[in-house]
């Protein structure tokens, strides 16, 4: 079973490929803090960052999941997505601002419950803004800036509710045009966009008095910790692995990976021995595998669904053709491995993903069948016709004929016919009075017996078609 091999290579694999978060207090069990940091730019690798450790507080039962920041800001879409994580954590979110939380990191903050600063730190200037290929800020339109400010604004404001943030305060972070007037005093005209210090963000306004936006300013994480009661309790800080771009490459040419994974397969079905199509096929599902396990989507388990239903598919064709049961159930549990192991689930929360986790999987599924589907119809229609296509059918096969002189091949009479001897998948061979030959199909499989007719010849084998009885 070829498909076992992949599915050891991945348990020995995947035991290399994630560090969980280092446990650097050591306290009472019963109170876990975990600490994710956003110190760099915000871009797709920090996903699979903020997903691994919010699922790694979730399952060691955390009470507090705590974002060390300081960044200059980042994507949107990116941003999004990281706050639609923090929000599945169901215990206390706090952003603590260890310097900076400008544009998209400000956005990420209202997405926490609370906010504390460090000293000296600054939130706010989040107004949306074009980045040119040169790196550089692009001047937009009256209109498209405006159409942005305005998304962005409904975005963020149904999370600073939600979190009982100040949605003005966060406005006037975002719209230029926002005035934020509190107890008579002007904290941001018209005009500009509002940046905070951290005092100025703690400072309290209405009745009864409440912050501007910050919780209080804490000297260092230490200090937080202290001021929460939490200085006792066990502190897991999850880094970065140096995984995250890996996952997210393999992620965004998953695809494609799935694609050459279910070629190689049908390669592998419709040839006899193991050779190039297998191999392919080995190394893409790996690859497809693990960046769903990297990624934090799911664990190496589906792999061996995948392999046990390839099995089955297996056994249906080769040993019990007819039988179904086994070819269905084999299809289902590729179907369900292929997809669970993209569908990003979270401890505690169902087993059975909504149709919102399987968005993402079933479109790069249905992306994959198209591609597999033209592959496969180019392979069965037009590469049998060329001079490479016995390097795929022929390398794992041996026969009477296989390396001889093609002028010999050719000396077999065009219109002679024969009998397959084993089945023809596309490749195979057949017996042509005293000889036997290697020949291929035009893209149909075969079953051994079948009476045979030379149509044609390849480089190394005659090209054949099925005799009427």
């Amino acid at each position: 079973m070829k498909f076992w091999a992949l599915g050891c290579m991945l348990l020995g694999g995947f035991g290399l490929t994630a560090r969980p978060a280092d446990d650097v207090t050591l306290a009472a069990p019963d109170q876990r803090v975990y600490v994710i940091p956003i110190r760099e730019d915000i871009m797709p690798p920090l996903t699979y960052v903020v997903r691994r450790g919010v699922k790694e507080a979730m399952e060691a039962g955390a009470s507090t999941l705590i974002i060390d920041m300081d960044t200059n800001g980042g994507r949107v879409d990116v941003t999004e997505e990281i706050i639609g994580i923090i929000s599945r954590f169901p215990g206390e979110t706090i952003t603590y601002v260890n310097r900076k939380a400008f544009s998209a990191g400000a956005f990420i903050a209202v997405g926490t419950r609370r906010i504390f600063m460090a000293e000296e730190s600054v939130i706010g200037a989040a107004a949306p803004m074009m980045i040119i290929p040169g790196g550089g800020p692009a001047q937009l339109p009256e209109s498209v800036e405006a159409k942005m400010t305005s998304s962005i604004k409904a975005l963020i404001r149904t999370k600073a509710e939600s979190n009982g943030h100040n949605v003005e305060v966060i406005e006037a972070m975002i719209d230029r045009q926002k005035e934020l007037t509190l107890d008579g005093d002007v904290i941001n005209p018209k005009g500009q966009i509002l940046t905070l210090t951290n005092r100025q963000a703690e400072r309290s306004y209405g009745e009864p008095p409440r912050p501007l936006l910050s919780s209080g300013t804490m000297v260092s994480l230490d200090d937080l910790l202290e001021h929460l009661g939490l200085s006792s309790a066990t502190v897991f800080h999850v880094e970065p692995t140096g995984v995250e771009q890996i996952a997210f490459w393999l992620n965004a040419i998953s695809p494609i990976l799935l694609a050459l994974g279910l070629i190689g397969i049908y390669m592998e079905f419709k040839t006899p021995g193991f050779g190039i199509p297998g191999s392919i096929a080995v190394v893409a599902l790996l690859l497809y595998f693990l960046g769903g396990y990297i990624g934090g989507f799911s664990g190496f388990e589906w792999i061996l669904v995948f392999a046990l239903g390839v099995v089955l598919i297996a056994l249906e064709l080769f040993l019990f053709p007819g039988t179904l049961a086994l070819g269905i159930s084999g299809a289902v549990m590729v179907l369900i491995s292929l997809v669970m192991a993209a569908t990003d689930l979270y401890p505690g929360m169902p087993r059975i993903p909504t149709v919102p986790q399987l968005h993402l999987p079933l479109q790069n599924l249905a992306i994959a069948g198209v591609l597999s589907g033209l592959g496969i119809w180019a392979l069965g229609s037009v590469l049998p016709r060329t001079s490479i296509y016995h390097i795929l059918v022929s390398a794992g096969t041996s026969g009477a004929l296989s390396d001889r002189d093609i002028g010999q091949l050719k000396a077999t009479r065009l219109g002679a016919e024969g009998v397959a001897v084993s089945v023809l998948r596309p490749g195979g061979k057949a017996r042509f009075g005293d000889e036997l030959l290697d020949v291929v199909t035009q893209g149909e499989m075969l079953p051994a017996g079948t009476r045979l007719r030379v149509v044609g010849f390849s480089t190394h084998e005659a090209i054949v078609e099925s005799v009427p009885s």
